[in-house]
């Protein structure tokens, strides 16, 4: 298939693109950055996902998977108006299958303010692509991490005193790696073929968590 991600250079979305390409796929990354993956079957494109006009040709997207975001820099232009240029962009009848990868603050709010409300559009947005493409057989969704072990997190990572909190807050007492998010990914655009319009949450059940008061 031939598979469209963008923000393939670092983290997330390049833990998915590698895993695509392990799995023999034609993968195509978009990033503001220039290329770290190497492979025969991976081109890359520098743009800017804000630049509707200058996306590059790109025809016959079979999956496409809206990974690039910020954090603190533009994140509504970004994370919510980039997703959806590249989406109006790229889906034909030929798709497959959709994919934002959005956040666990999306449900919760626990973000900086612009972030959150960010990638809460990306929730309502994912039902309104499901609802478009489905005449095509073709399935849309979210995959929304919690926290998850990348550079962009390091400043928390390496903090002790914040990363001892936030553990008391995960009950799985860890973060993801970015190659689990990865295999839900692939879960999600390739093996999944009847769930869609759906926000799926892996936050290792930092959100579930709570105490239960009662009186003895």
């Amino acid at each position: 298939m031939k598979v469209l991600i963008t923000g393939t250079t670092q983290g997330i979305g390049k833990s998915i693109a590698e895993l695509f390409l392990e799995k023999g796929h034609n993968v195509i990354g978009i990033d503001r950055l220039e290329k770290s993956i190497k492979h025969p079957n991976y081109i890359h494109y520098v743009c800017d996902i804000r630049d509707y006009d200058k996306l590059p040709k790109i025809e016959d997207v079979n999956v496409l998977i809206n990974n690039a975001g910020t954090q603190n820099e533009a994140d509504i232009d970004i994370n919510l108006k980039g997703a959806i240029n590249i989406t109006e962009h790229y889906i034909t009848p030929n798709i497959q299958s959709v994919l934002m990868i959005g956040s666990a603050s999306a449900h919760t709010g626990a973000e900086f303010p612009e972030y959150a409300a960010s990638k809460g559009g990306l929730l309502s947005y994912t039902k309104n692509v499901a609802m478009r493409i489905a005449e095509y057989g073709a399935t849309c969704n979210s995959l929304d991490p919690g926290g998850v072990l990348t550079d962009l997190n390091k400043p928390v990572i390496e903090n002790k005193e914040c990363w001892n909190e936030i553990m008391e807050l995960t009950p799985l007492k860890r973060w993801a790696t970015p190659e689990e998010i990865a295999d839900w990914a692939y879960f999600l655009t390739v093996t999944n073929k009847f769930c869609t319009a759906q926000n799926i949450l892996v936050d290792g059940g930092e959100a579930a968590k709570f105490k239960f008061v009662w009186a003895e």
